[in-house]
């Protein structure tokens, strides 16, 4: 089976797949073969432009792996989990990374507006989302082992920050 998770920069993918992979699960980083598919460089937005068809074609030679990257979403994969994180929380872990003050905003409004749910709907039906806000690690590693073992109904749409975005953004 593959799996994807991904969310929004900060979300904690990344801790994520690292203690995964230190319990034994097969991971693939998309940042880490991303630059075998770079396209080009929007200078607007400052990031690579990847070509996802050629990136998902290479993807679907594997199996039983989790594939983690916020592009991971959008390729051929069995179940998408996206970690998600309230956003005066993920401003705060971006700007421990030194983002960019209109980087961290983007991504914020990325998250208040589900935009990774609202685009893996429109290629899968498994998806599950786990808020990250509040939990350690350890903790949310054990959701994704319940999530990859036992494949529950999938769960989404409950995480609701609009509220958030409705005060925040103008």
């Amino acid at each position: 089976m593959k799996i994807a998770l991904t969310g929004t920069p900060g979300t904690g993918k990344t801790s994520v797949a690292n203690l995964l992979e230190k319990k034994g699960y097969k991971v693939i980083r998309i940042e880490d073969i991303s630059d075998k598919f770079v396209i080009g460089y929007d200078e607007k937005r400052k990031c690579k432009i990847v070509d996802e068809k050629a990136l998902d074609e290479y993807i679907k030679k594997f199996d039983d792996v989790i594939i983690e990257g916020h592009l991971s979403h959008l390729l051929s994969v069995d179940g998408v989990i996206i970690l998600r994180c309230h956003p005066e929380e993920l401003k705060k872990r971006l700007m421990k990374k030194n983002w960019d003050e209109n980087k961290i905003k983007e991504n914020l409004e990325a998250e208040a507006l589900d935009i990774i749910l609202q685009r893996a709907l429109e290629k899968h039906n498994r998806i599950w989302e786990i808020d990250t806000t509040n939990k350690k690690i350890n903790k949310i590693v054990e959701e994704i082992i319940e999530i990859l073992e036992k494949l529950p109904p999938p769960s989404y749409g409950k995480i609701d920050w609009s509220n958030w975005l409705l005060e925040h953004v103008g």
